[in-house]
């Protein structure tokens, strides 16, 4: 099914059999990759779905055929903590983390961030996330909080089960490459008595740095401070490197 187009569909466009498309989808569909009817594409619900399909009705609808046997999912849920970069940076933490399997991502708002989105660019960020999902044949489409302030990132993260990280360019914490081995070591035994699956929470940080008081306010939340190596990284950088590596280990 690689050849055939991907495309994300909201759940309320399906009834019973049918997807109802919408202009957008029609004029992508027709005009941009030339598709008529009769023509086939995977519709993607982004909770986990794939649909193969088949247009009919001049492009204004299409019939589903069968739902599709897929796993391209990470083992559980990671959530990215962000403190958003200046500029447009953060359209590529959000396009990238897509890729790797992110299943929520929660823009912050940390001491030294400059960038202030508006609901617009926080749209964008979310349209992002659809043209991700559908390029790198994700099942389930991350979701992308309204920004919100340091404090209440630590609260959004304050879930049982969850391991959560943050990563710091300073001091002498573990790597978290060690870190998730130990993660996968203790799910090997504790599989037979944990019911839940557990999910991975990382906070990656802005330009400069955390500030001293937000990392004892995220020690003191429950979060481990981790290394990501003795290099400094970019804010655009970080979020990256360490999604890379929850996914390389626990996948």
């Amino acid at each position: 099914m690689a050849q055939l187009q991907r495309l994300v569909i909201a759940l309320e466009q399906r009834i019973n059999q049918q997807i109802l498309l919408t202009d957008a989808q029609q004029h992508y569909l027709g005009r941009v990759l030339r598709l008529g009817n009769g023509d086939r594409f995977i519709a993607m619900d982004g909770q986990g779905s794939w649909l193969l399909s088949e247009l009919e009705a001049n492009l204004t609808q299409a019939r589903i055929i069968e739902s599709l046997s897929v796993q391209t999912e990470l083992p559980f849920a990671v959530t990215l903590m962000a403190a958003m970069p200046k500029s447009s940076g953060f359209d590529e933490v959000v396009y990238q983390a897509t890729e790797l399997g992110v299943t929520a991502i929660i823009p912050l708002k940390s001491d030294r961030t400059l960038l202030n989105p508006s609901p617009q660019k926080v749209e964008r960020w979310r349209r992002l996330t659809q043209e991700a999902a559908e390029q790198s044949e994700r099942q389930v489409v991350p979701t992308i909080l309204d920004p919100v302030d340091f404090a209440t990132s630590l609260q959004l993260a304050d879930t049982p089960h969850t391991y959560r990280y943050i990563c710091v360019a300073r001091g002498n914490p573990p790597h978290l490459l060690s870190c998730l081995q130990d993660i996968k070591i203790q799910l090997k035994t504790a599989q037979a008595s944990t019911p839940q699956l557990p999910s991975v929470v990382i906070a990656t940080g802005p330009e400069g740095g955390w500030t001293t008081a937000e990392v004892e306010k995220a020690t003191a939340a429950g979060f481990q401070p981790v290394s990501l190596g003795c290099r400094i990284l970019r804010a655009v950088t970080a979020p990256i490197v360490a999604l890379s590596l929850v996914a390389s280990v626990l996948e």
